[in-house]
């Protein structure tokens, strides 16, 4: 997968390909030898087909270059005092490996040789944001690794992961020329089953911020995030979404970001649940799929929820019909798409889950919720018919299972997002009307003390729905004396 390398890049390479090298000075330093020279040289500055057919008649002398063979240094190792030089063949080896793509997977066909042992350390050459040498590393591993589609243990054990944490600087970078070149390194390392492994694995550093990007983009980002994009409350989105959408988050590096999570959802089998559980991803690109700004994200965000959901049928398509999905993709089905994948992927999803909803009842749909940890004002809480018909058996459902864990979302604070308790208290009070003598089963799991705790809270809501809770408590304890 191809992507056109962003401004920064281009323009750094660039430079460096005009700066002129004093390659004689250099070999009469010992910064080179001749015969390496006359290698440089032979491919240096030529067109294109001529160094394709230079390289393809020497690829084990090319391979030696910048690798190393027994007692001859790569020409990096001995460059490597030299930052003017380095450069240069960092970009150079970039540009020969985008020309000549048997070279990569020459790097890799002796079972003796490290083709890593002379480029990985310069990932470290410096910590100074301003020095190249790092970022021109990690593009030439990138290619190296890309091109060749290596999974070796030198590349799958020691390099990927060196290269990961790099990148993951980047995206990490204030600077969003940085950010989208990390994101768009990533994307084409994401080749393999192990690739995406090891990505999934590095997670805290790689995933974690691409979601930051998505939950800025979202308008939700900060530690409220997961309640305000399940309430819906969001930071208004900038005007004009050809340039950048929330959070001044660029168009194009939205659409790598997503890309990249649309990569790994190929590995949704065995990562969706805790991808779910770990950063909410079917809320998020539900609330994304509202804004997107362009078929190019929207099919991203479309196929990728496929890809989630049809792999993870019982655990997540409860969270998507909570989340809203199926009202959002009716309203889809309207669409006039020009994208014939897209129209495809949406279909599928769309029956995907319309399967899922026409089996499911108020009370799956109530259970699903509690479970997700999280609760709306969604029609189940206020409906006297519903708790009629349930509360009893909400009690009984799996040993109390769904009692526990009201009890457990009762517990925490919510400070940003205090309806979800004025709801469990909604729900407690219904629970005790309805089934009285249950009343010592949620004492058990400490829910008449909590009730009293919240009736003390700043919220006037919270404490309304705990003082009803608490007043149909007291009711049934003084009958039944």
């Amino acid at each position: 997968m191809s992507l056109d390398p962003p401004t920064y890049l281009a323009s750094l390479q660039s430079n460096i390909r005009q700066r002129p090298i004093p390659w004689d000075g250099a070999v009469r330093a010992g910064t080179l030898t001749e015969e390496q020279l006359a290698k440089i040289r032979a491919v240096d500055k030529v067109k294109r087909d001529v160094r394709k057919q230079v390289i393809e008649a020497d690829l084990d002398g090319y391979k030696t270059l910048f690798t190393g063979k027994n007692e001859k240094r790569s020409v990096l190792e001995s460059a490597s005092k030299r930052p003017d030089v380095c450069q240069y063949l960092l970009v150079l080896l970039s540009d020969l490996l985008d020309n000549v793509p048997a070279l990569s997977k020459a790097f890799f066909e002796s079972d003796d040789s490290n083709p890593y042992k002379d480029i990985l350390p310069l990932l470290a050459h410096s910590t100074n944001t301003e020095d190249p040498i790092p970022l021109l590393t990690s593009i030439v591993l990138v290619k190296l690794m890309a091109g060749s589609r290596d999974e070796s243990t030198a590349t799958a054990e020691k390099a990927l992961p060196m290269l990961y944490s790099y990148l993951a600087s980047l995206t990490k970078n204030s600077d969003a020329g940085l950010q989208d070149i990390g994101v768009q390194e990533y994307s084409q390392l994401l080749y393999s089953h192990v690739c995406r492994q090891q990505f999934w694995k590095q997670r805290s550093e790689t995933v974690g911020p691409l979601i930051d990007i998505l939950r800025a983009a979202a308008g939700v980002s900060g530690g409220d995030a997961s309640a305000n994009l399940w309430s819906g409350t969001t930071a208004p989105l900038r005007s004009g979404f050809e340039a950048s959408v929330g959070g001044g988050v660029g168009l194009q590096l939205l659409y790598h970001v997503l890309l990249v999570l649309w990569q790994l959802s190929f590995e949704a089998a065995e990562i969706g649940d805790d991808l779910n559980d770990e950063y909410e991803i079917v809320l998020l690109y539900t609330h994304l799929l509202r804004l997107s700004p362009k078929e190019k994200t929207t099919r991203l965000l479309i196929a990728t929820l496929y890809n989630l959901l049809s792999n993870n049928q019982n655990s997540l398509l409860p969270t998507a019909v909570l989340a809203r999905l199926p009202q959002l993709l009716q309203n889809l089905s309207s669409r006039q798409f020009t994208d014939p994948d897209l129209v495809e992927d949406r279909d599928k999803l769309r029956e995907l889950v319309e399967e899922y909803t026409k089996t499911k009842t108020t009370f799956d749909e109530y259970v699903a919720e509690v479970n997700s940890g999280h609760l709306r004002w969604s029609p189940p809480h206020r409906s006297t018919v519903f708790w009629a018909e349930n509360a009893r058996k909400i009690l009984d459902y799996e040993n109390g299972e769904i009692v526990r864990k009201l009890a457990e979302i009762m517990q925490k604070p919510w400070e940003n997002d205090k309806a979800v308790l004025a709801i469990a208290c909604n729900d407690v009070g219904f629970l005790v009307r309805e089934a009285p003598e249950k009343r010592s089963q949620l004492e058990r799991y400490g829910i008449k003390s909590r009730i009293m705790e919240l009736m003390g809270e700043a919220d006037e809501n919270v404490r309304w729905e705990s003082l009803r809770a608490l007043g149909g408590w007291l009711q049934y304890s003084f009958d039944t004396k």
